[in-house]
């Protein structure tokens, strides 16, 4: 009888305990994705990518999620500036097709496909940080988020906390990449955590002007940073369409770390007790000031991330959800950190075109990885979508990467150049606008040299051609096009580069002037590019006589 009883509590007992677990709400077990992307963060300047700078060990905390994940050293932005690449990376489109081409474009809510697609498939989701797009994140769940390019110190921030409040403006006391991190771990720590969730923290930092939280001010001091090789002797880069004919406009074209650009330099920005000095120093002297004054600035910004990364791995880990987390970290570009004496992103050389791409999975990622297939940021909208079990919109046009992430082997039919444009000709930093290929060992450059609106807008500047081996020449010292030992490759790459701009339909029907050009110069126009060029130069003498 005694038996028959306590079978009886346990028969009574279980039951119950399946009522209650089919009352509570069962985990959704798919993976969290967390998108860390900071702004103008050069590959370059993280540890693990090698280079000058990683004996500085600039990045600890990316080097370290680096050697429990994969690292993709060939992942590019396809227009190497802020909007843009934010656009695309939430539209898996190129810039020609969500029309975001420039600064201030505006991705509607309708248009906003990966948070519409994660949130529609049961992610909560949020967006933390700078936005820096027209109009305001309104597909995810969550957002708080910078004011236009945000502050530094004590910023501002537009906030909605569900997709039925409104919108409204808060300012927050301290240091911007502190806030934002801070932000995510508060949202992080009040979310359904029966949900999955998909959350894009994205720091300000290492954005310009550069201005670190004050504990870094003693960072890299009485340290020279070393510098690039072509700081000083650009030697064999570039061509008409960048340094003028016989170099008749290097002082306009370009941004520079020294006197170089008559409108855009670094040298700028130095303490003014140093620039009082600059009249009895040589201009190599001043280059070299202006390049360690960048360099600190911009790499105390950078440890700023590095330990605020560290804060949110911590506070997963802490959770017991770290394994259960995709963990991407990315820049929205590169940055030129004085190659070429340039400052800024924009161009299509390495340095700028070139997007750090981390990712951290162990279920599926082995540590330590490395994988130079070309990558490009139309391919991390699908990449997402695919680990969280949802179907691509027809509307993207990259691809998932994720076997690539798991196995370290391309797919057969995977792309063999990634494509890239720059429309902002002449804008802000006096970059011509330019569009090309990158291939793993070569590059293909055209600067076509004119805006949208054909000779109503900016200035023309000369077109021209790049050619870059860059696997025998990474840092693009010597431009091979018109050497006709490599014609044949010339020949290969155009081909490849006609392909390419059909596939992703930028062909320039809205623009004749610019197709016009394009085909004029497709194998020829020396002279009117030689005509371009003393045509800019004379009229810039002209505007310093007035």
């Amino acid at each position: 009888m005694k038996n028959k009883t306590i079978a009886s509590f346990l028969v009574i007992g279980f039951a119950v305990a399946v009522v209650e677990l089919s009352a509570a709400p069962l985990k959704d077990i798919r993976p969290n994705i967390l998108f860390i992307m900071s702004d103008d963060h050069a590959a370059h300047s993280i540890g693990v990518y090698g280079g000058r700078l990683a004996a500085l060990n600039p990045t600890p905390v990316l080097d370290k999620l680096a050697a429990e994940g994969v690292v993709l050293e060939n992942t590019f932005c396809t227009n190497s500036v802020c909007s843009p690449s934010r656009a695309t990376i939430l539209t898996g489109q190129y810039s020609h097709v969500n029309g975001v081409k420039s600064l201030g474009g505006k991705v509607l809510e309708s248009d906003q496909a990966l948070p519409l697609a994660m949130r529609d498939a049961g992610y909560q989701t949020a967006v933390i940080g700078k936005w820096h797009l027209g109009t305001q994140p309104l597909a995810f769940d969550y957002y708080k988020v910078l004011n236009s390019q945000g502050k530094y110190h004590n910023p501002e921030f537009g906030m909605r906390v569900s997709p039925d409040a409104k919108e409204i403006q808060i300012m927050e006391e301290g240091y911007c990449s502190d806030i934002i991190a801070q932000s995510s771990i508060e949202w992080l720590r009040q979310r359904d955590k029966t949900k999955p969730f998909m959350l894009f923290n994205q720091f300000k930092a290492p954005h310009g002007p550069w201005d670190a939280a004050d504990r870094y001010n003693d960072l890299y001091e009485g340290i020279d940073i070393p510098e690039p090789e072509s700081l000083y002797d650009n030697k064999g880069n570039g061509s008409i369409a960048t340094r003028g004919h016989n170099d008749e406009l290097l002082f306009r074209i370009g941004s520079s770390v020294g006197l170089r650009n008559k409108f855009r330099s670094h040298s700028k920005r130095v303490d003014k007790e140093i620039k009082k000095k600059f009249s009895s120093m040589t201009e190599k002297e001043i280059k070299h000031i202006s390049y360690q004054h960048y360099l600190k600035e911009y790499l105390r910004c950078v440890r700023g991330v590095d330990d605020n990364i560290k804060l949110l791995l911590d506070y997963l880990e802490s959770e017991g959800e770290l394994d259960n987390t995709i963990v991407i970290y990315t820049s929205d570009q590169g940055m030129m950190l004085g190659e070429h004496d340039y400052v800024d992103k924009r161009w299509m050389y390495e340095e700028s075109l070139r997007m750090p791409m981390i990712v951290r999975y162990p279920r599926v990622i082995q540590k330590g990885s490395r994988s130079d297939a070309l990558i490009n940021n139309t391919d991390f909208a699908p990449t997402i979508l695919d680990y969280a079990g949802v179907k691509m919109p027809a509307s993207m046009q990259g691809r998932s990467f994720r076997p690539i992430l798991e196995t370290g082997d391309e797919p057969a039919d995977w792309r063999q150049a990634s494509y890239y444009r720059y429309w902002m000709h002449m804008k802000h930093h006096h970059n011509p606008a330019h569009f090309g290929i990158r291939t793993k060992d070569w590059k293909l450059i055209f600067f076509y040299g004119v805006d949208e609106k054909g000779e109503r807008g900016n200035v023309r500047t000369p077109p021209g051609w790049e050619l870059y081996n860059v696997k025998n020449d990474p840092l693009e010292m010597t431009n091979v096009y018109g050497n006709p030992e490599y014609a044949e490759v010339v020949k290969g790459l155009k081909a490849q580069l006609k392909n390419v701009r059909f596939e992703v339909n930028d062909v320039d029907e809205a623009f004749p002037h610019i197709a016009a050009i394009t085909e004029e110069h497709w194998n020829g126009g020396e002279e009117d590019a030689v005509r371009i060029s003393h045509e800019v130069a004379n009229a810039a003498v002209s505007e310093r006589r007035k």
